[in-house]
């Protein structure tokens, strides 16, 4: 395990001018649940993330969907509970709520309840939601472990990029997941399941440092800053831990945990192995719709589909049942 990384360093110095100072002196608090509070109670957040990258989304839709147009939200409704009335939904770990929001959209005879620490992040969603004029999807500011969950009150528990944030994953299915669903419920995912504090395998480093070289310069200048991004070294636990001591807790026991438990409906990888760590901070440069730019992204694709023939996805979106013996 990597415990400091030069990579480390440079994001520090990233932080500073994409957050401030106040965001870099939050992370000398000895709370851990205040530092990882910090790193997602703020409701405007300026940063350039593989996932604001149009032909990502369209990867993502294609890999999971298999139509580039079609969202798994409307894969979820249309495949799988387009006939089914009065579900009621619990989503942990929501943040802004922007899946959640989308599938009351299509599914308005369905009951939303989204739990998250941050009452920032859902105060934004609420404020959303109400221009929409949804009137099903209900928000709580709360500490998820620590809340009193009703035993089997909900069809489906649902995570978004979430569930890596939480420790201790094969207690957490049992002591909040599978006593909140009913005999019959469902899991939802769409995560991170790779090596736990992004412990990056060699051949991964290397993977992402050929992607790299098939960036030109000029698309590796790093978000707000005048740093270019040359070389990945991959994350050092130890910053991690004190940045957002959350942050892919115990991720790889992901699967293990929902397969020990539940039947596998649908479970596609869709990979990421690449995207999320070469194209983090110089994201904002693919946004448009430049021919040459829509060019090297094709290549970092095609490096990427070229590791995963070898290595596990690190992101996975999956539907699963709760076995009948488990209840």
């Amino acid at each position: 395990m990597r415990i400091i990384t030069i990579e480390d360093l440079k994001d520090i110095y990233i932080k500073f001018h994409q957050r401030g100072l106040p965001f870099l002196l939050s992370k000398f608090n000895l709370d851990s649940y205040k530092r990882t509070q910090s790193a997602f109670n703020e409701k405007e957040i300026q940063s350039s993330n593989f996932w604001l990258i149009p032909d990502v989304k369209k990867r993502w839709n294609t890999l999971i969907t298999g139509n580039e147009a079609t969202s798994y939200e409307e894969y979820i409704t249309e495949e799988y509970f387009k006939d089914r009335e009065n579900l009621k939904i619990l989503a942990l770990g929501s943040g802004v709520c922007s899946h959640e929001i989308r599938l009351a959209e299509l599914n308005p005879h369905w009951e939303i309840h989204c739990f998250d620490f941050s009452d920032e992040l859902l105060k934004k969603a609420k404020t959303i939601s109400d221009e929409k004029n949804l009137k099903n999807i209900f928000y709580a500011a709360e500490n998820i472990l620590k809340y009193p969950f009703k035993p089997e009150e909900y069809d489906i528990v649902f995570f978004h990029a979430s569930l890596h944030h939480f420790d201790h994953i094969h207690q957490f299915m049992d002591d909040i997941v599978i006593k909140s669903l009913k005999p019959d419920g469902y899991i939802i995912i769409n995560e991170f399941v790779g090596n736990n504090r992004l412990q990056y395998s060699k051949i991964q480093l290397d993977y992402i440092n050929r992607s790299l070289k098939e960036i030109p310069k000029k698309y590796r200048k790093i978000f707000k800053t005048n740093m270019y991004k040359n070389k990945y070294y991959g994350s050092g636990s130890l910053r991690m831990i004190i940045a957002d001591p959350s942050e892919c807790a115990d991720s790889i026991n992901i699967l293990p945990a929902i397969h020990e438990k539940f039947d596998t409906i649908e479970e596609k990888p869709f990979g990421n192995n690449i995207l999320q760590s070469a194209l983090k901070d110089i994201a904002h440069h693919f946004i448009d719709s430049d021919p040459e730019k829509k060019a090297v992204i094709k290549k970092v694709f095609a490096l990427e589909d070229e590791l995963l023939k070898v290595q596990p996805s690190d992101f996975v979106f999956g539907i699963y049942k709760l076995k009948p013996s488990v209840k």
